[in-house]
């Protein structure tokens, strides 16, 4: 496991953006953009990866301590930070509904499942006596046709 991963880990497990993660390392007084933490993140194989060095994830532990528990002067309960970064998650996720399939489009969930009840009649209900009588029409589905190749049938 390297600097990398243990950088994508706890970005995961604290729910931590990239221009939080910024403002972390500003803790601390270490500069890095949103583009080069973005590069951290990528995968090993991509042409903009770049290797997580000792120092970038140093410094990004030593402000996340400080960023968590606060300083001396101003303590902070770490409880309630993290609490803090659940709520503002779900108000970004909130611009998309909830039931919203990017494959095939919406979907709704919230439709009324029909009520099938089994019965001795096989599934027809007992209130209405003329279901039971009907039986489903046959539809037709070529016409019948009469074939004339010159030959007279023999009745």
């Amino acid at each position: 496991m390297n600097n990398n991963d243990i950088f994508k880990k706890l970005r995961v497990a604290l729910m931590l953006r990239d221009d939080q993660i910024v403002e972390i390392l500003e803790l601390v007084d270490f500069r890095m953009s949103k583009g080069e933490i973005g590069n951290i993140f990528r995968s090993q194989d991509h042409p903009n990866y770049m290797e997580c060095g000792d120092q970038v994830l140093r410094n990004f532990l030593n402000g996340l301590v400080i960023h968590l528990r606060g300083t001396k002067e101003d303590p902070k309960n770490p409880n309630e930070v993290l609490a803090k970064h659940k709520a503002e998650i779900p108000a970004r996720a909130e611009k998309f509904p909830k039931d919203m399939n990017t494959k095939n489009g919406p979907t709704s969930n919230t439709k009324p499942k029909p009520d099938f009840k089994k019965t001795r009649d096989g599934g027809k209900s007992a209130s209405n006596p003329k279901s039971r009588d009907k039986k489903p029409a046959k539809i037709q589905v070529v016409e019948k046709v009469q074939f004339k190749n010159g030959k007279n049938k023999k009745s």
